[in-house]
């Protein structure tokens, strides 16, 4: 009788630079509006960066931007030391290498959970169905909800759909993670799975920027915080400054109104 096999032990794949990103007098328009105005930003291999902000602010746009969900129109991106242009060759080798966990789940119906999560490593990694299918319950098994693999999203309450979302971006193994509002559309009892979830990768090394206004998370597990306004980076600065010494007077009143 054969022996059961263990899942792989999975590690977060290694930069080839130190600087996991690097974002360099970055501006962007719709239209008329200017969304993103000379956004500098540098964040090292293994870094958590919170960014926050009011709604408006340009950081669910300013994240888009890392994986050409939305495009720049002056300035400079580079992932891993690779500059993000036009080209869709370099777009697709960029998006290989990071994983998004968007506000809604964005999951295909008529998949079940595990096919939603081996459809990329499978057509994208070439990898086996057999490697593609242990690694996807691995990852389902640490966001504690591996009896769900044969059901569909639909299937599924909201907070479950999510933590599939962010099982299936872990899949491919990215260098790289981008969260915009990972919790903001669930339940507030799943929440707490979720970013325990998120800590968790953190506390693996993984490279992390997370549009969120959960603040005890950003307490916990932010090397540094980011806050937004008008499209503007308006102060960046450790947890624990940021929220006991802010710098700047928009700073304050954004602390004052959500830490009420």
């Amino acid at each position: 009788m054969d022996q059961p096999t263990s899942p792989p032990r999975l590690r977060p794949a290694k930069l080839k630079t130190d600087v996991a990103i690097d974002i360099i007098g970055m501006h962007k328009w719709f239209g008329d509006f200017h969304v993103l105005r000379d956004i500098n930003l540098r964040v090292m291999g293994g870094e958590r960066i919170v960014i926050c902000g009011p709604s408006g602010s340009g950081k669910s746009t300013m994240i888009r931007c890392i994986n050409r969900l939305e495009e720049h129109q002056r300035g400079r991106i580079l992932i891993d030391g690779m500059e993000l242009t036009g080209d869709l060759r370099r777009i697709d080798e960029i998006r290989r290498e990071v994983g998004m966990v968007f506000q809604h789940f964005n999951l295909f119906p008529h998949l079940t959970v595990l096919e939603n999560l081996t459809l990329a490593p499978i057509w994208v990694r070439k990898m086996p169905k057999k490697d593609a299918d242990d690694i996807a319950m691995h990852f389902l098994r640490r966001v504690k909800i591996p009896e769900q693999a044969h059901k569909y999203p639909g299937q599924l309450s909201g907070g479950q759909q999510q933590r599939v979302a962010i099982a299936r971006a872990l899949c491919m193994n990215p260098k790289i993670m981008l969260f915009d509002e990972p919790t903001s559309a669930l339940d507030p009892e799943m929440v707490k799975e979720v970013l325990e979830t998120m800590v968790q990768l953190a506390e693996d090394g993984m490279t992390m920027l997370v549009v969120t206004h959960e603040m005890g998370f950003a307490r916990q597990v932010a090397n540094r915080v980011v806050f937004m306004d008008e499209g503007q980076i308006v102060e960046v600065n450790t947890p624990e400054e940021f929220f006991a010494h802010p710098q700047h007077e928009r700073t304050k009143l954004f602390l004052s109104q959500i830490l009420q």
